[in-house]
């Protein structure tokens, strides 16, 4: 393990030292070290369950350490709520948004900070300095809309303004490029370097390592809840910090073996959802993984949301092994033997305060009931046989589900649906938010399925994802299919990331 670096003569405006934090079957954090220093960008990273957001939970407030210190301004402190974090000019963008929905979006951006007149709220000049702080940051919304009635990415933009404008010294990122395209992300930097400029510190978490070369000037690894090292981001590599994080050396983080692709088993024909997608029509075979690229807001994940039957198509059709269906809802989906990992885990794909046994039976509990009693011996063996093929990290199978960290969680999505034994599995950001281990396993599952005959729709947004797995790519844009590649014309250079964003964005096929 390296030391901690210190060059001696260097300031630092955050200093979080032999910091350790025990929860129930879990040392989350053992004598770690983190230093900050006024003005850079520092990534942490680590797998899921490494500890970062265990360290910024202490940071921002809501967990007190069970040993260690936090010098602050070169002051001793100690954190013992939320509020009193922001007070001391230390913010925190959360990687699962949780902004008032029913709140306009200025309510949003100033709650707990109103502007008043005579004690009471100024609403004029509240939506006179949003507007300002969405012309600034570039996000195109009205200040008065509801913010129920944003993307996922406009929230995620949101909570970015509230954080970058509270006069923080210090503001922490976890995964704040998750839900972002490529435009916004580039608006994301820009807002971190303005910050840098005024000697805002900037702790960023990310899985996405590319980005950590764009814009961190050093980078910290904790591994299993312990530190491993700091380093300057100009004097290492992609390599070397991935084997930081997972102690082991990654070569290829994409295991695609070739598989054999045999008959058709689902048909999509010119599916249609009014004003959403339009003469959508592909098909998939057994032993496949068929990809699906494009931008936010192409379509993909909507024509998904129709063959599973939570949407209702307006026209076209659907044929599994050549006849045709109607689903009408996911639990006739289901019955046809489909299962869909949405991309929203925590909204759509787990209950979490539910029990990750509970999780992994609920789209099974037909078979495990006897009669309308579940049966909890079968339940506990079939979802322990689960847990251990996925490598589910939990202290229990009774333990809830929200309390497992964001790759544990994915995994235990999956697993729910590994269970129910679908012919057709739709993967929709399978490995949004999660570490370069946790992909790794997954990768290395789906193809594990598609060798046993299952066929897998795999949407992604991240480029070399869907072109390293896929043995085929769909490119969708603006509602409508525009073009599909082979696996060997990729694998062929002909086709490259740039010319699959060049047809996303409404080229042609090979622009």
């Amino acid at each position: 393990m390296e030391a901690a670096i210190n060059e001696g003569k260097a300031k630092y405006c955050l200093e979080m030292l032999e910091v350790s934090k025990n929860f129930p079957g879990v040392k989350a954090l053992n004598k770690v070290t983190l230093q900050i220093k006024p003005g850079e960008v520092h990534a942490l990273l680590g797998e899921n369950g490494a500890g970062k957001s265990t360290l910024m939970k202490i940071l921002s407030g809501q967990y007190s350490p069970d040993e260690g210190k936090i010098i602050y301004l070169d002051e001793e402190i100690k954190i013992k709520n939320s509020s009193e974090a922001i007070k001391l000019g230390i913010s925190m963008i959360h990687q699962e948004l949780s902004p008032l929905k029913d709140m306009t979006v200025a309510e949003n951006l100033f709650i707990g900070r109103e502007p008043r007149k005579k004690g009471l709220l100024n609403k004029k000049k509240m939506n006179e300095k949003a507007t300002e702080y969405l012309k600034e940051y570039e996000l195109d919304v009205k200040v008065n809309s509801k913010v129920r009635e944003l993307n996922i990415a406009q929230m995620q933009m949101l909570e970015i303004i509230r954080a970058a404008t509270y006069n923080s010294e210090i503001v922490i990122m976890d995964e704040p490029t998750s839900s972002l395209t490529d435009e916004e992300v580039r608006i994301l930097f820009r807002t971190i370097r303005s910050l840098q400029s005024h000697g805002v510190s900037i702790i960023y978490i990310s899985h996405r390592i590319e980005e950590i070369f764009e814009i961190a000037d050093r980078a910290t690894v904790f591994r299993d809840g312990q530190y491993i090292g700091t380093k300057i981001v100009d004097e290492t590599d992609r390599d070397e910090l991935i084997s930081m994080m997972v102690g082991r050396s990654v070569e290829d983080i994409f295991p695609k073996v070739n598989t054999v692709i045999k008959e058709k088993i689902l048909e999509v024909k010119n599916l249609t959802r009014s004003n959403v997608f339009k003469d959508v029509s592909f098909d998939l075979r057994r032993g496949e993984i068929l990809g699906f690229a494009g931008l936010i807001g192409a379509g993909r994940s909507e024509v998904m949301n129709s063959i599973f039957g939570i949407d209702k198509s307006t026209s076209g059709e659907i044929l599994l092994e050549g006849e045709p269906v109607s689903i009408k809802n996911p639990r006739a989906a289901i019955g046809h033997g489909i299962g869909y990992v949405t991309e929203d885990r925590k909204g759509n794909g787990l209950v979490l305060i539910h029990s990750v046994l509970e999780n992994i039976s609920l789209p099974t509990l037909s078979r495990i009931n006897k009669g309308v009693v579940l049966n909890k011996r079968t339940e506990m063996e079939r979802g322990t046989e689960y847990i251990k093929k996925l490598n589910v990290k939990t202290p229990a199978p009774r333990t809830p589900a929200g309390s497992l960290s964001g790759g544990n969680q994915q995994k235990l999505v999956i697993a729910k649906w590994m269970m129910a034994k679908p012919r057709i599995l739709i993967l929709d950001e399978p490995t949004r938010g999660i570490d370069v281990g946790a992909k790794a396993e997954i990768y290395t599952l789906m193809c594990k399925l598609v060798a046993e005959g299952m066929a897998i729709i795999l949407i992604s947004s991240e480029m070399p994802e869907v072109m390293s797995m896929c043995d085929r790519l769909i490119v969708m844009g603006n509602g409508r299919i525009k073009a599909e590649f082979s696996r060997q014309e990729i694998l062929d250079k002909e086709i490259t990331q740039e010319k699959v964003l060049s047809v996303a964005i409404g080229g042609e096929k090979g622009e």
